[in-house]
Order: structure tokens, then C-alpha cells, then sequence
């Protein structure tokens, strides 16, 4: 029988991010690097959302809850 640690089930690596955070002062872009973070983004973040490329649009003023989220969530975030 084979076992999975936690970061191949997720698709992420202990040393990738799953997320990069770009701040562009009034608005951060939020890119999900990998599987997991992609399917983060689909279950936590609203279906409305505003999206620029592969990123996610943020208002400032939400990022650091999204951020601990993320980080709650054990995904890595650079």
C-alpha cells in the first residue's frame, strides 16, 4: 500500500508556494499556483468574483483575512 503525505494530496510542496500575492497598492492580485490553491479559491472565495488574467482581484482592505485564510487552510502563500 502506497501513502500520501499531506502536500502531494493537496498538489502543493513544501517548498512551492500555492499562492503569490502581488500588491499593487489599491487592489492585490491574488494568482493560485497549484490544484489545491485553485480549489481553494472555488470553495472560499465568492463566485462573483473579480478576476484579472489568472489572478484574483482583492480590495486592500480584505487581503490580510484572505491571506489567514489561506494560511489557516495550511496552503503556502508568497
Amino acid at each position: 500500500m502506497t501513502h500520501k503525505n499531506e502536500f502531494q494530496a493537496s498538489g502543493s510542496s513544501p517548498t512551492e508556494p500555492d499562492f503569490l500575492v502581488e500588491n499593487h497598492f489599491t487592489i492585490f492580485l491574488l494568482t493560485p499556483l497549484t490544484p489545491a490553491a485553485k480549489y481553494w479559491v472555488e470553495h472560499n472565495l465568492p463566485e462573483d468574483r473579480l478576476t484579472f488574467g489568472g489572478a484574483v482581484c482583492v480590495e486592500h482592505r480584505f487581503i490580510r483575512e484572505i491571506v489567514a485564510g489561506i494560511l489557516r487552510d495550511h496552503l503556502r502563500v508568497s
